[in-house]
C-alpha cells in the first residue's frame, strides 16, 4: 500500500520542550529506506522547515504556516499543475493571506476590542528566543512569517472567543496551537493537505494518506487524511479531537510519532 505521511512538527515530530527529533530517528530512517514521502504540515515558516528538511535529507513538498502555502520543488511532479508563483526552485501554491494584511487586521481588531495583544511582529529576535526557548538564529527563522502571525498573548476563554469573533468578521481566523495562538486567513492544514494529496494521486491512484498531530490546530489535517494519528502531549494525555477513526498513540511527541511510523511501515 502506497502511503504519503503528513506530519505536524512542534509537539509531534519535535519534542515539545527541546525541539529535538532524536527519539523519532528509527521511524525517520524507515521512511527514508522505504522511500515514503514525508510532508511537513506545520505552523513553522518556510525558513524553519527548510532547516529541518536539509538536516533530514527530505526533498518532498511541505506545507507552511498552518496551510498558508504549499511548496513543491519544480521537478517533483512529472506533470503540470496550477501554482501562484516561483520562489527559488519551488512552485508555490498560496492559500493564505499575506502577513502584512494579517498584521494590519490584528492591530485594528486589538484597537476595537481593547485587548492588549503581542505577536512576533511586536518582538525582537531576542524576545522571541526567551519566550520560546529557541536560540536567537532559530527565533529569526520563526519570525520570517509570510502567511500567519503568532500571538504570544495568553488569552482566557472569554478573551479568546471575543477576539476570534472580531477577527472572523474581517475574514481572519484565530486558532490555538500547542503553546501560542495563530492568526491566519481562512485556510487550514486540511485544505493544503487535500490539495497535495490530489497531486500525489495523479501519480498513484490507490495512494492512502496518513496524518500525525498532537493539538487542536491539527484537527483539519487529521480529518482530511485516510489514517489519522494523534500523539500524546506532556502529562501523557491526548488532545480531545472530533475526528473519526482516530488512532491514539502512546508516547509524547516524537516517542509516539516513532511508534506510529514503525507500526505503519515495519
Amino acid at each position: 500500500m502506497k502511503l504519503v505521511i503528513f506530519t505536524d512538527l512542534d509537539g509531534t515530530l519535535l519534542d515539545p520542550q527541546t525541539y529535538s527529533y532524536r527519539e523519532a530517528q528509527p521511524g525517520l530512517d524507515l521512511i527514508r529506506s522505504t522511500r515514503t514521502p514525508l510532508v511537513f504540515c506545520s505552523s513553522k515558516t518556510r525558513s524553519e522547515q527548510d532547516t529541518y528538511r536539509s538536516e533530514l535529507g527530505i526533498a518532498d513538498p511541505f506545507i507552511v504556516e498552518d496551510g498558508g502555502a504549499v511548496f513543491i520543488h519544480r521537478t517533483y511532479f512529472p506533470f503540470r499543475y496550477p501554482f501562484d508563483r516561483v520562489v527559488g526552485n519551488y512552485h508555490v501554491v498560496e492559500l493564505g493571506l499575506g502577513y502584512r494584511e494579517i498584521r494590519e487586521n490584528l492591530i485594528e481588531t486589538a484597537r476595537e476590542t481593547g485587548l492588549s495583544l503581542r505577536g512576533y511582529g511586536d518582538m525582537t529576535p531576542e524576545e522571541v528566543a526567551a519566550e520560546t526557548g529557541l536560540n536567537v538564529e532559530a527565533a529569526r527563522r520563526a519570525m520570517a512569517r509570510e502567511y500567519e502571525e503568532t500571538l504570544v498573548t495568553r488569552l482566557d476563554s472569554n478573551e479568546f472567543e471575543r477576539l476570534g469573533a472580531a477577527l472572523a468578521r474581517r475574514g481572519i481566523r484565530l486558532s490555538r496551537g500547542g503553546r501560542f495562538s495563530a492568526v491566519t486567513g481562512l485556510h487550514d492544514k486540511g485544505e493544503a493537505a487535500s490539495l497535495l494529496a490530489d497531486l500525489y494521486r495523479r501519480q498513484e491512484p490507490g495512494l492512502r494518506t496518513v496524518g500525525i498531530g498532537d493539538s487542536k490546530n491539527d484537527v483539519s489535517l487529521l480529518a482530511a487524511v485516510d489514517l489519522p494519528f494523534v500523539v500524546q502531549k506532556p502529562g501523557r494525555v491526548w488532545e480531545d479531537m472530533p475526528v473519526s477513526s482516530l488512532h491514539r498513540v502512546d508516547g509524547v511527541g516524537p516517542i509516539g510519532w516513532n511508534r506510529a511510523i514503525l507500526g505503519l511501515l515495519s
